[in-house]
């Protein structure tokens, strides 16, 4: 058990049977009374979001998550299969697990995958990834005020602005955080 103010965002706690993910943490002290913490938190299973409100002292049961590295092998429509760099057992995972990450992953990339009593909850990407782009838009002569970027087309399919002098063939590192370009990288 765990008390409630010892939680930070993306902790995962269990409550009710279902497991949570902490999205926000906020510790809220009022005059002459007890403290209280606000939590805006995920049910993993459902993705469903709610806020929860515990008095200052509040347990709550934590989770330790199992975290194993795999290698994404390729997508069939349905599912996205990956194999376990250990065991060599191959996973297949629904898009509801890598909510918000499919745009960053490219065929033989090692990820953390996350679970919880054998049940797969998520993939842990790494802070930036390389990935080539496949279109870009045509840069304007002159156009250089004010930092001007363009929009370019990278091999997952994910769209995003760049600077000017990125050109379609150039490999770009993309940070998985924030989806945001970070720099050129010479091959």
């Amino acid at each position: 058990m765990a008390e409630v103010q010892t939680l930070r965002k993306s902790n995962i706690y269990e409550e009710d049977d279902q497991l949570w993910r902490v999205l926000e943490y906020q510790h809220i002290k009022v005059a002459r009374g007890g403290a209280t913490i606000r939590l805006k938190v995920r049910n993993i299973r459902t993705g469903a979001t709610v806020e929860r409100t515990y008095n200052n002292g509040a347990r709550v049961k934590d989770v330790r998550l199992e975290n194993r590295e795999v290698e994404y092998l390729y997508h069939d429509g349905d599912f996205y299969h990956f194999m376990d760099t250990e065991t060599f057992e191959q996973i297949a995972l629904g898009p509801d697990v890598l909510e918000g990450i499919v745009d960053y992953l490219v065929d033989n990339q090692v990820v953390v995958l996350e679970t919880y009593e054998g049940e797969p909850l998520s993939v842990s990407l790494p802070t930036t990834v390389d990935l080539q782009v496949v279109w870009a838009e045509a840069a304007i002569a002159g156009d250089t005020a004010n930092a001007p970027t363009k929009q370019v087309e990278l091999q997952t399919g994910l769209r995003m602005q760049v600077p000017m002098f990125v050109n379609e063939g150039d490999t770009i590192r993309v940070d998985t955080r924030d989806g945001s370009y970070v720099t050129r990288v010479q091959k």
